[in-house]
């Protein structure tokens, strides 16, 4: 007698649906990057369950760094305007092991239309409205990040090169208060090169001196990708740094 192909149900575990209903709210902007979100207790009350499946569910979202618990004061959604998450996603440190503050000089912020690898990454159609940005990030004086970034036309509408020159904070945390888009992770390629005499200019270094390029593409919730940036590091007195768990 042959064995029947019958179909398993899949089950999710409650705490896994209160996880998605509280991520939901995040993505409809209930709770605002940097805000307190309601007690467990009154999650609890909300969704009809218990402390506990949502005390689960919020250590899940505090392991995605999408919320962030503070001892007796309760929990945050997570926000790159606080010091410890303005360089969460930049690995980059110096040799010398000094506190790292970069300065910023947007050099040009222009509408134009997706190439084919753009549209791909970003999820668009060719030829969609993009935003390109180069921006040169200066530490100690001396430049040692140029930068191109895309955004999508439509999420970023209006967005100018003096609007992001009159910002003074991280670029992720503008992205929050001016158009409510909050990245919670990357992903990147790192390769080495050399760079040409547009990068040597934007750097002050010899043309052929050795760079760290590094691409990344950022998402905001839903796994929707709303960045890619292309950075070029200078790592003569800087390092690349990764923690591997």
């Amino acid at each position: 007698m042959s064995e029947l192909n019958v179909p398993v149900a899949s089950f999710s575990p409650l705490y896994e649906q209160i996880k998605a209903m509280i991520l939901a709210s995040l993505q409809a902007s209930e709770w605002l990057p940097g805000a307190a979100i309601p007690s467990e207790m009154e999650l609890a009350a909300r969704y009809a369950v218990s402390q506990g499946t949502v005390r689960k569910a919020i250590d899940e979202l505090a392991a995605q760094n999408l919320l962030v618990r503070r001892q007796g004061k309760g929990t945050f959604v997570a926000t790159h305007q606080e010091d410890d998450w303005q360089y969460r996603f930049l690995r980059l440190a110096p040799d010398s092991g000094e506190k790292f503050h970069l300065t910023n000089q947007f050099l040009v912020c222009a509408n134009t239309k997706a190439s084919p690898y753009i549209a791909n990454l970003l999820k668009l159609k060719a030829g969609d409205a993009v935003i390109h940005i180069d921006r040169v990030q200066s530490f100690a004086g001396k430049p040692i990040v140029f930068e191109e970034i895309w955004l999508p036309g439509a999420r970023f509408k209006g967005l100018d090169l003096e609007a992001l020159n009159v910002w003074h904070g991280p670029v992720y945390a503008f992205y929050e208060s001016q158009f409510a888009t909050h990245m919670v992770r990357a992903e990147e390629k790192i390769k080495a090169v050399a760079a040409d005499e547009v990068l040597a200019g934007h750097l002050h270094l010899p043309v052929g001196a050795p760079l760290l390029s590094v691409e990344r593409v950022a998402f905001t919730y839903g796994n929707k990708p709303v960045e890619i940036r292309h950075a070029r590091y200078d790592t003569s007195e800087q390092h690349y740094e990764n923690k591997l768990n």
